[in-house]
């Protein structure tokens, strides 16, 4: 066989597939007996399946309550399809489908507007799609079961798509011909290795290395515990602000997110605008952390650390900034430090932050009482919950997005996933420790206890998010899956200061990580904090390019005067451990 690769012959091409497909015979028995394991245990698989089942339950009594819509549905329906098969061989290529099937990522490909027979597979799913989906609208349903309705519909069709499987995707097919069977071949072989990794690969993992091309600003962890450790950043400015900034990420994913590459990294940007820069950086727990709680990370992955800044710049007080579940984290945290009269933030920055949790989008789908009181009963003696059970859960939200691409690209065109950091980053998933996953999801997501001044006692004085009252600058993004905006403009609305809100578009993390140099995307700003999210956006003023130059005038007068730069990293009690990005960030799951 050639170097590349290559087969020499169609023989040696056969004999290839074949062999893989005997591999894959074998795992994908392994695997089914792993699902059906699954499926008879206790896990989260059978309470999101009942939901569903009591949904679609419903679903149909409502259809059969009303059965002259159904009839209407299907008469319209029936009309469609025989439309379609009176067109299915005209040579023009304007099937019912085409407008649609143009902005369709899915079909956006010539041989599904040229090629007859691919053309009707096409219009034919959008019009089954689209009376699927009225189907669920026209059904009189609660508000709760028609969004899981909604959301189980959508991910069946989505699933369903021609486009997702080999004979009746023409590209697939082309690809498989030209080749003489070697993209298939190559799909085999991706497919065993995702087998293997236990999740759909969808970058090259090899292409990247934490420390070596992403997460690489020079610094030095300084501080660190069992949960966290604290990075200081050397500066790159010969002044800087006094008042240092301390950056809390998400404790699901690792904190390079905000130090990707020098180019897209929110840790650079800051200290090229003379901030000193220091990093919480969680631990990929393991088992001996798997008993830590709520309030374990409160005061070991954030008081601790603002503590240690503290301590290193000797300033009384401090800048910070939450990310995500990292910024939930820090305003609850903040909380119980003010309850205390220790005032320790000058400002606060929160990204795509979730504090009331009444408008958190379709994962609500997943998150109801029977399954967080299963979870409640599993993980109260302790136990991990896996980095990638959240991160497939999160991408099943945006599944034409975040999975069937990947399927498609990688096992039915046999093409290697590109070389991406954002997506190399969200495949490296942390661990939970389940007493913590368990109370956060039963204190915000169920019952919003956050939200609510003094619900809840936490590192054993009662909180309120009314008592955090320094500055705030709030960022959401318009189209987050995750931290649906208007849930982030609530959130902002539950503090007890003055809040800046910046709404940026794109999505959850394309909308936050948008760097200034590129002048990609926009933002509104709305000084007027109205009580209404859309009548704020009514206003709002739209503004091209990144939101971060914004950001840095909001938070420049609140970084104190310019000294001399530290050039000096950590103190004399907290001497360099070892140089950043540090060890902890290199743990995988």
């Amino acid at each position: 066989m050639p170097k590349n690769g290559t087969p020499r012959n169609e023989k040696e091409a056969v004999g290839r597939l074949r062999d893989a497909n005997e591999r894959l015979a074998a795992r994908l028995r392994a695997s089914h007996e792993r699902f059906a394991s699954a499926l008879q245990s206790e896990g989260a698989t059978p309470q999101v399946m009942a939901g569903f089942a009591e949904a679609y339950r419903a679903w149909l009594e409502a259809l059969c309550a009303k059965p002259e819509t159904l009839v209407a549905l299907q008469k319209r329906y029936m009309e469609e399809q025989f439309q379609l098969w009176a067109r299915a061989l005209q040579p023009d290529g304007h099937g019912d489908g085409a407008a649609q099937g143009a902005t369709d990522k899915r079909f956006a490909a010539s041989e599904w507007n040229e090629l007859p027979l691919f053309r009707f597979f096409r219009d034919s799913y959008l019009a089954t799609s689209r009376m699927m989906m009225q189907a669920v609208d026209e059904a009189h349903l609660g508000p709760e079961t028609r969004q899981r309705m909604r959301f189980f519909m959508r991910q069946y069709l989505d699933a369903a798509a021609p486009s997702n499987y080999l004979f009746t995707n023409p590209e697939a097919l082309k690809a498989a011909m030209e080749s003489r069977g070697e993209t298939l071949a190559h799909g085999l072989e991706h497919l065993l290795a995702d087998l293997e990794k236990g999740r759909i690969s969808m970058t090259d993992e090899s292409a990247f290395e934490v420390g070596r091309n992403v997460g690489v600003s020079k610094g030095a962890v300084v501080w660190e515990n069992e949960l966290a450790q604290l990075i200081q950043y050397a500066p790159l400015t010969a002044k800087v602000h006094a008042r240092p900034l301390l950056m809390v990420p998400p404790c699901i994913n690792k904190f390079y997110i905000l130090d990707l590459q020098p180019g897209n990294s929110l840790v650079r940007y800051a200290v090229e605008q003379g901030h000193t820069v220091f990093m919480v950086s969680w631990r990929n727990v393991k088992e001996a952390q798997q008993s830590l709680g709520w309030d374990d990370y409160l005061r070991e992955g954030v008081i601790a650390p603002i503590e240690a800044v503290r301590r290193i710049t000797k300033q009384e007080k401090i800048n910070a900034l939450g990310f995500c579940v990292g910024g939930t984290l820090l305003a609850a945290a903040l909380a119980v430090l003010e309850k205390k009269g220790e005032h320790r933030v000058e400002s606060l920055t929160l990204l795509t932050t979730l504090l009331d949790f009444t408008e958190v989008g379709e994962i609500r789908v997943y998150i109801d009482e029977s399954f967080v009181a299963k979870r409640e009963k599993q993980l109260e003696k302790g136990g991990l919950v896996p980095g990638a059970e959240l991160a497939a859960s999160f991408s099943s939200l945006r599944a034409n997005d975040l999975i069937w691409p990947y399927v498609v690209n990688n096992y039915l065109k046999g093409r290697d996933p590109p070389a991406f950091d954002l997506l190399f980053w969200n495949s490296d998933a942390t661990n939970l420790p389940g007493p913590m996953y368990a109370y956060y999801l039963r204190n915000t997501y169920q019952e919003n206890k956050l939200a609510k001044p003094d619900a809840l006692t936490m590192c054993g004085v009662p909180v309120s998010l009314k008592r955090v009252k320094m500055p705030t600058f709030v960022f959401a993004a318009r189209e987050d899956h995750i931290v649906p905006w208007r849930g982030g403009y609530e959130s902002a609305r539950t503090l007890g200061g003055k809040a800046k809100f910046v709404l940026g578009a794109s999505g959850h993390i394309a909308g936050t990580i948008n760097p200034a140099g590129k002048g990609k995307r926009s933002y509104w700003v709305n000084d007027a904090l109205a009580a209404d999210p859309d009548a704020w956006l009514d206003k709002a003023e739209e503004r091209p390019g990144s939101w971060w130059p914004e950001w840095m005038r909001w938070l420049a007068p609140h970084g104190g005067k310019m000294i001399a730069a530290r050039r000096k990293l950590g103190d004399a009690a907290h001497k360099p451990i070892e140089p950043a990005p540090g060890r902890y960030v290199k743990e995988r799951a």
